[in-house]
């Protein structure tokens, strides 16, 4: 039986950190991933599964968010926002539509991207369930995320990213299907670190009642770090637009993303995985594969750009060179070995003429690297790296 009226809770109030500078002037929700922000492809999935209604749970650069997606008219749904002003987790922010909802409703991840046919699960499932759904998947990295344990087809555990050795691949997708009751299941949450987690709630909840699971084998596609940009970004990307005339399509691999008015020099090459953002130039005999370009940025004149990520309106120097390749990253005390990145350009960022970017270097917001200087690791916003 269809649950009629069911509204989505989205949550989008996060900064994300770990995708910084990339986030310092966007929420992550609003990071383009084939040249559109990971948050309108929930919001699609969403609209497609035939629900009417999202509520949008809004914080860090929430302008960024209301400006762009506005009452949800070109996406054929309503939109309307709840404000989390501090992020103390997700279940203080689903907390925060708790005026906004009635009966029962569905919470999505706003940075995490699933197709419609799981909305439309979880929607058809809680109107039968006597208890909580939650959807679950499958993952070769199951640590990194919720562990769940099961029983047939109940929840009967999660872990939250575990430490100790696993035996589980099936992970929380981070859908759910609740009613009114988790309101008060989250008031009864204590705290943890100052924060208050959902699946903390539903730990309490999985003691004393059923949660039902929905298996999921479709797309999921999750972004944690920068690496995963690159990854999510060749998963989803679109065919390149045939009627851009601007564009040399012989140079053009298939599986790329090209936005409008962009400019493609002579001899300029585009490969595979390569999204291209609206008012890009890219001068004669560049070379760019595996990479996301933001909007208004430039690449020069014989530059080379693989596995990398420059954002808006920053500039890549003629013959300078994100060589792409393997890596080990450390990110928040955490090291991440055997991680494809070339190279992060942060917004307003210049690299100079003939520079060269070791793999895993990341260039800070409004960051100037000098001409012919090679630089690896971080390199903080504004800083100016010269010769010598």
């Amino acid at each position: 039986m269809q649950e009629e009226n069911v509204s989505a809770v989205v949550l989008a109030a996060g900064e994300g950190r770990r995708l910084e500078p990339l986030t310092n002037r966007r929420p992550k929700p609003m990071v383009p991933v084939s040249n559109r922000p990971i948050l309108e492809y929930v919001v699609s999935a969403i609209a497609d599964a035939g629900l009417e209604r999202i509520v949008l749970v809004v914080g860090y650069q929430q302008e960024r968010i209301r400006n762009y997606f506005g009452d949800g008219d070109d996406w054929g749904i309503d939109i309307e926002y709840v404000v989390q002003e501090n992020q103390l987790g997700t279940a203080h922010a689903i907390a925060q539509a708790e005026s906004a909802v009635t009966g029962s409703f569905l919470v999505l991840n706003g940075d995490r991207l699933v197709e419609a046919s799981l909305v439309e699960q979880v929607r058809d499932e809680v109107g039968t369930s006597d208890g909580p759904v939650m959807a679950v998947t499958r993952s070769d990295h199951a640590s990194d995320y919720g562990v769940v344990s099961m029983d047939g087809e109940r929840v009967t555990e999660i872990s939250e990213k575990p430490r100790e050795p696993i035996t589980s691949e099936v992970i929380n997708a981070g859908v759910y299907g609740f009613d009114e009751s988790v309101f008060d299941a989250i008031r009864a949450t204590p705290t943890e670190g100052g924060e208050l987690a959902i699946t903390a709630t539903l730990e309490r909840i999985a003691e004393k009642r059923s949660i039902r699971a929905v298996r999921y084998r479709g797309l999921w596609q999750d972004v944690s770090h920068l690496w995963d940009l690159l990854e999510i970004n060749a998963a989803v990307i679109d065919e390149v637009d045939e009627d851009d005339s601007t564009l040399h399509h012989d140079a053009v691999a298939s599986d790329t993303a090209i936005g409008d008015d962009v400019t493609l020099g002579r001899n300029a090459t585009i490969g595979g995985g390569t999204a291209i953002g609206d008012n890009v130039t890219i001068e004669a005999n560049a070379v760019l594969s595996n990479a996301v370009v933001f909007s208004d940025a430039v690449i020069e004149a014989g530059a080379v750009v693989r596995d990398a990520i420059v954002a808006g309106n920053a500039r890549i120097g003629a013959n300078a060179t994100i060589a792409g390749g393997s890596t080990t990253v450390v990110v928040e005390g955490e090291v991440h070995e055997d991680v494809d990145l070339g190279g992060v350009v942060g917004d307003n960022a210049t690299v100079g003429s003939g520079v060269t970017a070791a793999p895993g270097t990341v260039v800070g917001d409004g960051a100037t690297v000098d001409h012919g200087v090679s630089v690896d690791g971080r390199i903080e916003p504004d800083a100016i790296v010269r010769r010598g």
